[in-house]
Parts: C-alpha cells; structure tokens; sequence
C-alpha cells in the first residue's frame, strides 16, 4: 500500500514590524499596542506575534509607557468572577 502524505504550506514567519509599509511603534498608538496584549493584560511573547527580538524590545517598552501615562489599563477589567 502506498501513503501519500498530505503536505501543508506553513507560512514563513515574518515580524510585523519590518517591511516598506510597516507600523511605527509608538507609545501614543494605544489601538496598535493592544493587539500585542493578552487577555489577562500581559505583554504577548514573540514566539507567538512574530516579532523580531529588537522590535519586541522597542514594543514592549512602547506598552510600559503608555500604561504609565494611562492610556492602556495594567491589568484588564477581569469580568465575572
């Protein structure tokens, strides 16, 4: 019997912040920085954003910022208990 094995495209993982027509990371862009935190209000990994090392550095000094001047909560709402 012969296996044919189905194989996938896995898509080339690329930082989001690298390109012509990339995003600035700026601490004032509080809808961008958003995107980059968990549920929870924790800063997300880059194994899971794509996000180069120093750009995820840029990033999340850019999210300390503006939690400082309050324009992103520290933690989330947290809903019911």
């Amino acid at each position: 019997m012969s296996e044919e094995r189905s194989t996938f495209f896995r898509r080339k993982k690329t930082c989001p912040f690298t390109g012509p027509n990339a995003p600035v990371i700026d601490w004032k862009d509080s809808k961008l920085l958003l995107r980059y935190i968990s549920e929870r209000g924790k800063i997300m990994p880059s194994r899971i954003t794509y996000v180069s090392p120093k750009k995820q550095r840029e990033l999340s000094k850019a999210i300390k910022r503006a939690r400082f001047m309050a324009l992103i909560p520290y933690v989330s709402d947290g809903g019911n208990r």
